[in-house]
């Protein structure tokens, strides 16, 4: 079996080591020639997952012609490239090669999900699946014991991408809800931002514990109005997820949250890292959905408003705190 890996960042690397434990052969497509050539004369990726060696059977190319004998892709780019580099892709592809996108985010401009990006491109019947979890990439990558969903309305297509995927170290269930895999794995990105900006601040484990319940309660009401379903998110791409993005010190989302707490702007963070904080185009994305299905988020709104209005974050706290008096159990629902 030989699968396809677009993509050498660290979530990239990290999944052509799960699937070369699966594959006779990885070809994974990297985008940069540095990286392209530690990995080949290396076996390392350090900018990007250091510490973890990459697979013999990781073949580092730097062309789609390389992917014409791949039995399956996994798309991992950041969500901002997904759209380009699928065009890309699908011209060197003779043939239907079904493609797992592992992109976290919604596209920028157009707010779409990825899946539905990538509809666009190879068309509406193109098999598609998800994947999406509580996946810190180095920690996969170093064979720490991990869990994630893949997703499709094809179950048939799931299953066969959950054995290419599923190692002793990489647990992967199946899951017919794509909307809601997809989205849990874009929104919680919203709410570790926010979670990251709480640390900065300086408030405690209770500001947090609210703040990633309150933040549940807005993905299940926008994943709703979506068409997703409400039980997905209490799954792996769901809480799962969430909990390991707003917590871990690996987590890029809350180390820009935490920066932006601590006072400096959005875009000092944004140009201190190489690598893409996926939070802050899905808030501006998350932001305008809930206008237009007229769905109240009110520590989306509030992040929105740090991100791009430069609302103090402190008092953007306070507002949220001092809001009108609410229902718990009804605010929960759309």
């Amino acid at each position: 079996m030989q699968i396809g890996i677009v993509g050498g960042g660290g979530w990239g690397t990290a999944l052509a080591s799960v699937v070369a434990k699966n594959a006779a052969e990885v070809i994974m497509w990297v985008r940069e020639e540095a990286v392209r050539e530690e990995i080949r004369l290396q076996r390392t990726n350090a900018n990007f997952l250091p510490g973890v060696r990459v697979p013999e059977n990781v073949t580092p190319v730097d062309s789609f012609t390389h992917f014409s004998r791949c039995e399956l892709i996994i798309l991992a780019v950041p969500s901002a490239f997904v759209r380009a580099t699928a065009q890309l892709l699908r011209q060197q592809l003779s043939h239907v090669t079904p493609i797992v996108s592992a992109a976290k985010g919604l596209e920028f401009g157009t707010n779409l999900r990825m899946s539905v990006v990538l509809s666009e491109v190879f068309g509406a019947s193109y098999p598609l699946a998800v994947l999406s979890g509580p996946n810190i990439a180095l920690e996969v990558g170093r064979g720490i014991p991990s869990a994630a969903v893949v997703a499709s309305p094809d179950q048939a297509f799931a299953t066969a991408a959950q054995r290419v995927l599923m190692t002793d170290t990489f647990r992967v269930y199946t899951n017919r809800d794509l909307i809601g895999v997809e989205l849990g794995g874009a929104l919680k990105n919203v709410i570790a931002l926010a979670a990251g900006v709480v640390d900065g601040l300086g408030y405690g484990d209770n500001t947090k514990a609210a703040l990633m319940t309150r933040g549940m309660t807005e993905i299940v009401r926008l994943g709703r109005a979506l068409g997703a379903e409400a039980s997905t998110f209490a799954g792996l791409s769901g809480m799962g997820d969430l909990i390991v993005t707003c917590t871990s010190a690996h987590s890029r989302n809350r180390r820009a949250g935490l920066a932006l707490g601590q006072g400096k702007q959005l875009a000092e963070v944004q140009g201190g890292t190489p690598m893409v904080i996926e939070g802050v185009n899905t808030t501006r994305a998350a932001h305008q959905l809930a206008l237009e299905h007229e769905i109240d988020m009110p520590i989306t709104t509030a992040l929105h408003d740090v991100l791009f209005n430069r609302r103090d974050p402190r008092e953007a706290v306070m507002g949220l705190m001092t809001r009108n008096m609410k229902n718990e159990t009804e605010e929960s629902l759309p």
